[in-house]
């Protein structure tokens, strides 16, 4: 089982920065393909961005394509997700997953199932 674990979310106004840390205390990513999904209120669960731990390949959705960035250090075994240029619309419970999978274009599509392992999330709210 591996345990995910997201800090860093919090309120910032529109047009401002956060970036958030998803950290797996004991295991190493190295096998694991790590994205980030979030969740607005009353909506579903969307992906946001998806990258492969050898820095191989990146995927992000077209929202928010040029205004955030998912990075990782090995040393730490953490990834972070940098958000710039926040919208109200970026509102939402982020969450870290993490698979074996690379799904592609396909990304966008997937859903829960689609993913191992799952942390609890952090809140992201954005005023305007």
């Amino acid at each position: 089982q591996v345990q995910l674990v997201e800090s860093g979310g919090g309120l910032v106004q529109a047009g401002g920065s956060l970036t958030l840390s998803c950290a797996a205390p004991g295991r190493t990513f190295s096998s694991y393909i790590m994205a980030w999904f979030r969740q607005a209120p009353g909506k579903e669960r969307e992906f946001v961005v998806a990258k492969t731990w050898s820095d191989i390949r990146t995927y992000y959705a077209d929202s928010v394509k040029g205004r955030f960035t998912i990075s990782r250090d090995n040393a730490k075994n953490t990834v972070y997700l940098q958000m710039k240029s926040l919208k109200p619309e970026d509102t939402a419970v982020y969450y870290c997953a993490a698979n074996t999978y690379w799904y592609g274009s396909r990304w966008p599509e997937v859903r829960e199932n689609g993913m191992d392992y799952w942390g609890k999330g952090t809140l992201v709210t954005v005023s305007s």
